[in-house]
């Protein structure tokens, strides 16, 4: 997994709509928090995504932006998204290309570990955190990088 104070990695990816995503363009409109997440529609996965849906609010506020990544296509988080009402970004890895670059593959290489990263608009990882299985210490993540007024540096 990355470090803090590392560069994080340039990407493009499709989002829900198959419409390309980079990196560059999240930061341009603030601080981001970008989460790895194994799959769309599983239990943990759709815990975690409605917690971060509830925290918007604070992270909008925050100036902050919010971006999952997986590997499921951008039908599937098309779903995802408007059943569960998600106001966040859902980018398809389908080849776990991201993955790989921010060092979060699942053990043994296989599948996606549960990562989340504070990044600031200069493209810089300020805080991160890795909690496979405790899915409330992403929502505290998330919430304490809100109410921090975050990284907007």
């Amino acid at each position: 997994m990355l470090a803090i104070g590392a560069r994080a990695p340039e990407f493009t990816l499709p989002d829900a709509q198959g419409n390309p995503v980079s990196l560059k363009s999240l930061l341009a409109h603030g601080p981001l928090v970008l989460y790895f997440y194994p799959a769309d529609f599983t239990a943990g996965c759709t815990r975690e995504a409605c917690q971060i849906r509830d925290l918007y609010p604070q992270i909008e506020a925050a100036g902050m932006q919010v971006a999952g990544v997986s590997p499921q296509s951008p039908q599937s988080h098309r779903a995802f998204r408007e059943k569960y009402h998600l106001p966040f970004i859902l980018l398809s890895d389908a080849d776990r290309c991201v993955v790989r670059m921010y060092g979060v593959r699942g053990p043994l290489g296989f599948g996606v570990r549960r990562a989340t990263f504070l990044i600031d608009t200069a493209g810089q990882i300020v805080d991160a955190v890795a909690a496979d299985l405790r899915i409330g210490v992403h929502a505290r993540f998330v919430s304490r990088a809100a109410s921090r007024g975050s990284a907007s540096g």
